[in-house]
């Protein structure tokens, strides 16, 4: 499990201006779901979402917007958020400055929000400024629970135990609606659904 499950506090105090997780003192968990929107997957996951009466944040790549714009709509058409994930869900660590930001703006012309998540988790600090002063308005967002649901190596029910330890009040909690973490998803998701709405809790969007 080469990932870390939970945001650290010292990357959040390198980063104090992104949003790591919502207020406590209220059982609002905000489900959140990188990659898409994609066939088989998202459909699966708002259809997953409506049994359980959940709202929720998806952070979409331009490029498959592009090619599933119905599919992007119905997440709209159901309540849902949605925010800005690049246009090729690119490397910030590995791509050069004006490059990172061109994406993210090319992006933005199909993904109406104020609202990105770096690919990955990875941004410089020298692209969010960049970002800030191009696209004021717009608020990083990452996580405080990474489910994990990508890695092929764990189980769905790895997953189910990472975010069943880790999430509580206000947690902003990433999946993933690809192919790739379908396996563990279809799994994870109706379970981590059904464990918190059982402990009293709501689901909420960004």
């Amino acid at each position: 499990m080469p990932f870390l499950t939970g945001s650290p506090w010292w990357l959040r105090k390198f980063y104090p201006n992104f949003l790591w997780s919502m207020p406590v003192g209220e059982k609002k968990i905000y489900f959140s779901f990188d990659d898409g929107p994609l066939p088989v997957t998202t459909p699966f996951v708002l259809d997953t979402l409506k049994e359980f009466n959940a709202k929720a944040s998806f952070f979409c790549i331009g490029k498959n917007v592009q090619q599933h714009p119905d599919i992007y709509h119905r997440v709209l058409e159901e309540g849902h958020t949605v925010g800005n994930h690049s246009f090729n869900h690119l490397n910030g660590w590995k791509t050069e400055d004006d490059l990172y930001v061109d994406n993210i703006l090319k992006a933005g012309e199909l993904i109406s929000s104020d609202l990105f998540r770096p690919p990955y988790g990875r941004i410089k600090k020298s692209q969010a400024e960049k970002l800030r002063i191009m696209k004021p308005e717009m608020k990083v967002v990452m996580w405080s629970v990474l489910s994990g649901d990508f890695d092929v190596s764990i189980s769905g029910e790895d997953c189910l135990h990472i975010v069943k330890s880790k999430a509580g009040d206000g947690a902003i909690i990433v999946f993933h609606d690809t192919e790739k973490a379908f396996d563990r998803l279809r799994y994870c998701l109706p379970e981590t659904l059904k464990h918190f709405a059982e402990q009293g809790y709501s689901f909420e969007k960004l």
